[in-house]
Protein backbone atom coordinates (compact mmCIF):
# COMPACT_ATOMS: atom_id res chain seq x y z
CA UNK A 1 0.00 0.00 0.00
CA UNK A 2 1.44 3.46 -1.16
CA UNK A 3 -0.02 4.67 2.56
CA UNK A 4 1.63 2.44 4.57
CA UNK A 5 5.41 2.76 2.54
CA UNK A 6 4.83 6.45 3.43
CA UNK A 7 4.28 5.77 6.98
CA UNK A 8 6.98 3.49 7.46
CA UNK A 9 9.39 5.91 5.88
CA UNK A 10 8.37 9.04 7.91
CA UNK A 11 8.40 6.22 10.51
CA UNK A 12 12.28 5.40 9.81
CA UNK A 13 14.35 7.12 12.18
CA UNK A 14 12.55 7.30 14.72
CA UNK A 15 11.23 3.86 15.72
CA UNK A 16 13.47 0.96 16.92
CA UNK A 17 12.27 -3.00 16.87
CA UNK A 18 12.25 -5.24 20.11
CA UNK A 19 12.18 -9.14 20.31
CA UNK A 20 11.81 -11.45 22.85
CA UNK A 21 15.40 -11.31 23.18
CA UNK A 22 18.23 -9.11 25.06
CA UNK A 23 21.66 -8.62 24.68
CA UNK A 24 21.49 -6.65 27.77
CA UNK A 25 23.52 -8.22 30.94
CA UNK A 26 25.12 -4.91 30.99
CA UNK A 27 21.97 -2.63 32.28
CA UNK A 28 20.95 -2.27 35.68
CA UNK A 29 18.26 0.04 37.55
CA UNK A 30 19.88 -0.68 41.32
CA UNK A 31 19.34 1.66 43.74
CA UNK A 32 16.75 3.11 41.23
CA UNK A 33 12.77 3.57 42.31
CA UNK A 34 10.35 3.70 39.41
CA UNK A 35 6.88 4.16 38.90
CA UNK A 36 4.28 2.07 37.05
CA UNK A 37 1.32 3.46 36.40
CA UNK A 38 -1.52 1.37 34.88
CA UNK A 39 -4.75 3.09 33.21
CA UNK A 40 -5.95 -0.60 35.31
CA UNK A 41 -5.52 -4.53 35.59
CA UNK A 42 -9.06 -5.76 34.48
CA UNK A 43 -8.08 -6.12 30.63
CA UNK A 44 -5.33 -9.21 29.67
CA UNK A 45 -3.25 -6.77 27.49
CA UNK A 46 -3.05 -4.23 30.47
CA UNK A 47 -2.48 -6.66 33.25
CA UNK A 48 0.39 -8.28 31.08
CA UNK A 49 2.30 -5.13 30.20
CA UNK A 50 1.75 -4.37 33.89
CA UNK A 51 2.85 -7.69 34.78
CA UNK A 52 6.10 -7.23 32.17
CA UNK A 53 7.08 -3.68 33.60
CA UNK A 54 7.01 -4.89 36.66
CA UNK A 55 9.00 -8.04 36.84
CA UNK A 56 11.64 -6.55 34.42
CA UNK A 57 12.38 -3.68 37.07
CA UNK A 58 12.72 -5.82 40.00
CA UNK A 59 14.93 -7.60 37.82
CA UNK A 60 17.10 -5.72 37.17
CA UNK A 61 17.45 -3.98 40.65
CA UNK A 62 15.13 -1.59 40.78
CA UNK A 63 11.84 -0.34 43.40
CA UNK A 64 8.54 -0.38 42.07
CA UNK A 65 6.36 2.17 42.88
CA UNK A 66 3.06 0.63 41.49
CA UNK A 67 -0.27 2.69 40.80
CA UNK A 68 -3.53 0.84 39.28
CA UNK A 69 -6.04 3.66 37.63
CA UNK A 70 -8.82 1.27 38.16
CA UNK A 71 -9.99 1.97 34.60
CA UNK A 72 -10.63 5.47 34.91
CA UNK A 73 -8.64 7.54 33.33
CA UNK A 74 -9.02 10.62 35.29
CA UNK A 75 -7.68 8.24 38.53
CA UNK A 76 -4.99 7.01 36.06
CA UNK A 77 -3.56 10.79 35.40
CA UNK A 78 -3.88 11.66 39.10
CA UNK A 79 -1.78 8.73 40.00
CA UNK A 80 1.19 10.84 38.65
CA UNK A 81 0.77 13.02 40.57
CA UNK A 82 1.47 10.02 43.68
CA UNK A 83 4.39 9.17 41.80
CA UNK A 84 6.16 13.06 41.46
CA UNK A 85 5.27 13.37 45.26
CA UNK A 86 7.20 9.94 45.89
CA UNK A 87 10.03 11.40 44.39
CA UNK A 88 10.38 8.17 41.98
CA UNK A 89 14.05 7.87 39.69
CA UNK A 90 11.35 7.14 36.64
CA UNK A 91 8.02 6.20 35.55
CA UNK A 92 6.79 4.15 33.08
CA UNK A 93 3.08 5.04 32.62
CA UNK A 94 0.90 2.09 30.80
CA UNK A 95 -2.29 3.47 28.32
CA UNK A 96 -4.18 6.38 29.24
CA UNK A 97 -6.05 9.57 27.07
CA UNK A 98 -4.94 12.84 27.35
CA UNK A 99 -5.69 13.37 30.95
CA UNK A 100 -2.20 12.32 31.37
CA UNK A 101 -0.37 15.11 29.28
CA UNK A 102 -0.31 17.66 31.97
CA UNK A 103 1.10 15.39 34.67
CA UNK A 104 3.83 13.86 31.96
CA UNK A 105 4.73 17.66 31.73
CA UNK A 106 5.06 17.97 35.38
CA UNK A 107 7.07 15.43 35.86
CA UNK A 108 9.45 16.02 32.89
CA UNK A 109 9.63 19.33 34.40
CA UNK A 110 10.90 17.64 37.63
CA UNK A 111 13.36 16.06 35.76
CA UNK A 112 11.63 12.29 35.79
CA UNK A 113 11.78 10.90 32.72
CA UNK A 114 8.74 8.98 31.43
CA UNK A 115 8.16 5.99 29.21
CA UNK A 116 4.99 5.44 28.09
CA UNK A 117 3.32 2.04 26.42
CA UNK A 118 0.43 2.99 24.23
CA UNK A 119 0.37 6.60 24.49
CA UNK A 120 3.15 8.51 22.58
CA UNK A 121 3.59 12.02 24.15
CA UNK A 122 5.71 15.10 23.16
CA UNK A 123 6.52 14.78 27.47
CA UNK A 124 7.72 11.03 27.20
CA UNK A 125 11.21 9.84 26.79
CA UNK A 126 10.12 6.94 24.24
CA UNK A 127 6.98 5.15 23.96
CA UNK A 128 6.63 0.97 23.64
CA UNK A 129 3.99 -0.27 21.25
CA UNK A 130 2.64 -3.04 18.72
CA UNK A 131 2.92 -1.80 15.34
CA UNK A 132 -0.34 -0.52 14.84
CA UNK A 133 0.04 0.54 11.33
CA UNK A 134 0.93 -3.00 10.29
CA UNK A 135 -1.54 -4.65 12.64
CA UNK A 136 -4.34 -2.36 10.81
CA UNK A 137 -3.28 -2.89 7.27
CA UNK A 138 -3.08 -6.67 7.93
CA UNK A 139 -6.05 -7.17 9.63
CA UNK A 140 -7.88 -5.37 6.67
CA UNK A 141 -6.36 -7.59 3.94
CA UNK A 142 -7.21 -10.74 6.01
CA UNK A 143 -10.67 -9.80 6.42
CA UNK A 144 -11.33 -8.48 2.65
CA UNK A 145 -10.01 -11.82 1.54
CA UNK A 146 -11.86 -14.29 4.27
CA UNK A 147 -14.97 -12.53 2.45
CA UNK A 148 -13.81 -12.44 -1.17
CA UNK A 149 -13.58 -8.87 -1.79
CA UNK A 150 -17.05 -7.83 -1.35
CA UNK A 151 -20.08 -7.95 1.00
CA UNK A 152 -20.91 -5.74 3.76
CA UNK A 153 -19.20 -5.34 6.71
CA UNK A 154 -19.91 -3.80 10.28
CA UNK A 155 -17.16 -2.38 12.92
CA UNK A 156 -17.35 -1.93 16.24
CA UNK A 157 -15.66 0.94 16.87
CA UNK A 158 -16.09 2.86 20.46
CA UNK A 159 -12.45 4.46 20.28
CA UNK A 160 -11.17 5.62 17.06
CA UNK A 161 -11.54 8.72 17.76
CA UNK A 162 -10.12 8.87 21.31
CA UNK A 163 -7.04 6.37 21.60
CA UNK A 164 -4.30 7.78 18.96
CA UNK A 165 -3.66 3.65 18.38
CA UNK A 166 -7.27 2.59 17.77
CA UNK A 167 -7.33 5.60 15.33
CA UNK A 168 -4.45 4.29 13.84
CA UNK A 169 -5.91 0.49 13.69
CA UNK A 170 -9.06 1.40 12.47
CA UNK A 171 -7.72 3.92 9.96
CA UNK A 172 -5.68 1.59 8.23
CA UNK A 173 -8.34 -1.19 8.03
CA UNK A 174 -10.58 1.33 6.72
CA UNK A 175 -7.84 2.60 3.99
CA UNK A 176 -6.93 -1.24 2.94
CA UNK A 177 -10.87 -1.41 2.18
CA UNK A 178 -10.58 1.38 -0.51
CA UNK A 179 -8.73 -1.12 -2.99
CA UNK A 180 -12.06 -3.54 -2.46
CA UNK A 181 -14.87 -1.47 -3.91
CA UNK A 182 -17.01 -4.27 -3.32
CA UNK A 183 -17.32 -3.71 0.62
CA UNK A 184 -19.36 -1.79 1.93
CA UNK A 185 -18.58 -0.74 5.48
CA UNK A 186 -22.45 -0.55 7.19
CA UNK A 187 -23.60 2.75 8.93
CA UNK A 188 -23.52 3.83 11.27
CA UNK A 189 -20.69 1.97 13.21
CA UNK A 190 -21.50 0.41 16.20
CA UNK A 191 -19.94 1.59 19.55
CA UNK A 192 -18.73 -1.19 21.98
CA UNK A 193 -18.62 0.07 26.27
CA UNK A 194 -15.71 -1.27 27.75
CA UNK A 195 -16.80 -2.06 30.76
CA UNK A 196 -18.55 -6.16 30.38
CA UNK A 197 -17.53 -5.75 26.74
CA UNK A 198 -18.49 -9.24 25.39
CA UNK A 199 -22.24 -8.87 26.70
CA UNK A 200 -22.34 -5.00 25.56
CA UNK A 201 -21.20 -6.66 22.30
CA UNK A 202 -23.24 -9.98 22.16
CA UNK A 203 -26.59 -7.90 22.44
CA UNK A 204 -25.80 -5.28 20.11
CA UNK A 205 -24.49 -8.19 17.25
CA UNK A 206 -28.26 -9.70 18.37
CA UNK A 207 -29.75 -6.50 16.81
CA UNK A 208 -27.67 -5.87 14.04
CA UNK A 209 -28.92 -9.66 13.19
CA UNK A 210 -32.23 -8.60 13.39
CA UNK A 211 -31.69 -5.93 10.65
CA UNK A 212 -29.46 -7.37 8.57
CA UNK A 213 -31.15 -11.06 8.07
CA UNK A 214 -29.47 -14.57 6.78
CA UNK A 215 -27.32 -13.41 3.03
CA UNK A 216 -27.28 -9.44 4.00
CA UNK A 217 -24.03 -9.52 5.94
CA UNK A 218 -20.78 -11.09 5.78
CA UNK A 219 -18.61 -9.99 8.64
CA UNK A 220 -17.86 -7.97 11.69
CA UNK A 221 -14.78 -6.35 12.82
CA UNK A 222 -13.84 -5.22 16.24
CA UNK A 223 -11.91 -1.92 15.09
CA UNK A 224 -9.13 -1.81 17.97
CA UNK A 225 -9.13 -4.77 20.61
CA UNK A 226 -10.96 -8.22 20.48
CA UNK A 227 -12.78 -8.56 24.01
CA UNK A 228 -16.44 -7.90 21.88
CA UNK A 229 -15.16 -10.47 19.80
CA UNK A 230 -16.12 -12.98 22.71
CA UNK A 231 -19.69 -11.90 22.78
CA UNK A 232 -20.19 -11.22 18.47
CA UNK A 233 -19.14 -14.85 18.52
CA UNK A 234 -22.05 -16.03 21.07
CA UNK A 235 -24.38 -13.98 19.28
CA UNK A 236 -23.91 -15.89 15.88
CA UNK A 237 -23.75 -18.56 17.51
CA UNK A 238 -27.24 -17.90 18.95
CA UNK A 239 -28.69 -16.73 15.99
CA UNK A 240 -27.41 -19.74 13.77
CA UNK A 241 -25.62 -16.71 11.77
CA UNK A 242 -21.88 -18.56 11.64
CA UNK A 243 -21.38 -17.93 7.94
CA UNK A 244 -20.62 -13.93 9.57
CA UNK A 245 -17.30 -13.88 9.83
CA UNK A 246 -15.49 -12.26 12.26
CA UNK A 247 -12.28 -10.24 12.60
CA UNK A 248 -10.61 -8.16 15.46
CA UNK A 249 -7.01 -7.29 17.00
CA UNK A 250 -4.79 -8.44 20.40
CA UNK A 251 -5.01 -12.16 20.02
CA UNK A 252 -5.21 -12.59 23.69
CA UNK A 253 -5.35 -16.36 25.11
CA UNK A 254 -9.27 -16.18 25.11
CA UNK A 255 -10.07 -14.55 21.61
CA UNK A 256 -7.22 -17.33 19.97
CA UNK A 257 -8.94 -20.58 21.88
CA UNK A 258 -12.48 -18.98 20.04
CA UNK A 259 -10.61 -18.63 16.80
CA UNK A 260 -8.94 -22.43 17.29
CA UNK A 261 -12.70 -24.02 17.57
CA UNK A 262 -13.56 -26.20 15.00
CA UNK A 263 -16.02 -24.07 12.62
CA UNK A 264 -15.56 -20.84 14.52
CA UNK A 265 -16.52 -17.72 12.34
CA UNK A 266 -13.62 -16.18 13.97
CA UNK A 267 -11.31 -16.06 11.09
CA UNK A 268 -8.38 -13.36 11.95
CA UNK A 269 -6.54 -11.41 14.61
CA UNK A 270 -3.28 -9.97 15.14
CA UNK A 271 -1.85 -11.13 18.02
CA UNK A 272 0.65 -8.84 20.53
CA UNK A 273 3.08 -9.80 23.22
CA UNK A 274 2.18 -6.87 26.11
CA UNK A 275 4.47 -8.66 28.46
CA UNK A 276 7.11 -8.26 26.39
CA UNK A 277 5.96 -4.55 25.89
CA UNK A 278 5.85 -3.75 29.30
CA UNK A 279 9.30 -5.44 29.75
CA UNK A 280 10.71 -3.81 26.93
CA UNK A 281 9.44 -0.36 28.37
CA UNK A 282 11.24 -1.02 31.75
CA UNK A 283 14.67 -2.44 29.62
CA UNK A 284 14.13 1.33 27.63
CA UNK A 285 14.33 3.21 31.50
CA UNK A 286 17.45 0.86 31.93
CA UNK A 287 19.34 1.45 28.72
CA UNK A 288 18.59 5.63 29.63
CA UNK A 289 19.88 5.11 32.62
CA UNK A 290 23.03 3.65 31.37
CA UNK A 291 23.39 6.58 28.66
CA UNK A 292 22.24 5.22 25.59
CA UNK A 293 20.40 7.47 23.24
CA UNK A 294 16.55 5.87 22.77
CA UNK A 295 14.69 6.62 19.92
CA UNK A 296 11.35 8.42 20.66
CA UNK A 297 9.30 4.94 19.87
CA UNK A 298 10.30 1.20 19.75
CA UNK A 299 7.84 -1.15 18.00
CA UNK A 300 7.32 -4.61 19.34
CA UNK A 301 6.68 -7.22 17.15
CA UNK A 302 2.86 -9.14 16.12
CA UNK A 303 1.65 -12.07 15.40
CA UNK A 304 -0.60 -12.56 12.23
CA UNK A 305 -3.36 -15.26 13.00
CA UNK A 306 -5.03 -16.62 9.92
CA UNK A 307 -7.63 -19.25 11.12
CA UNK A 308 -7.90 -22.48 13.71
CA UNK A 309 -4.65 -23.67 12.97
CA UNK A 310 -3.09 -20.22 12.78
CA UNK A 311 -4.93 -19.65 16.21
CA UNK A 312 -3.27 -22.55 17.63
CA UNK A 313 -0.09 -21.66 16.16
CA UNK A 314 -0.18 -18.58 17.86
CA UNK A 315 -1.36 -19.79 21.08
CA UNK A 316 1.37 -22.18 21.69
CA UNK A 317 4.22 -19.19 20.44
CA UNK A 318 3.28 -16.97 22.79
CA UNK A 319 3.49 -19.36 25.76
CA UNK A 320 -0.04 -20.05 26.42
CA UNK A 321 0.02 -23.26 26.09
CA UNK A 322 -1.23 -26.17 23.57
CA UNK A 323 -4.54 -26.09 21.80
CA UNK A 324 -5.83 -29.72 20.68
Amino acid sequence: MKLKMKLVAALAGSVCFATASFADGHLSLDGKKVGVAVVGTQHFWDREAFNGAVSTVESLGGTVVPVDGGRDNQVHADNHDILLAQGVDAVISILGDGAVEPKFEALSGAGIPVFTVDHQSPFGTNNTTSDNYYMGTTIGRYMADAIGGEGKVAVFNAFEGALRICGIRAGLWKYVLQDYPGIEIIQPELAEEFANAPEDARIKTLDLLSQYPEGTLDAIHVGCWDQPAIGIVQALEEAGRTDVLVTALDGGPDTLEIMAEEGSPFVANVAQQPNLIGSTAAMNVARHFAGETLLPQTFVEVLPVLGQEGAKAAYEELGYGTLD
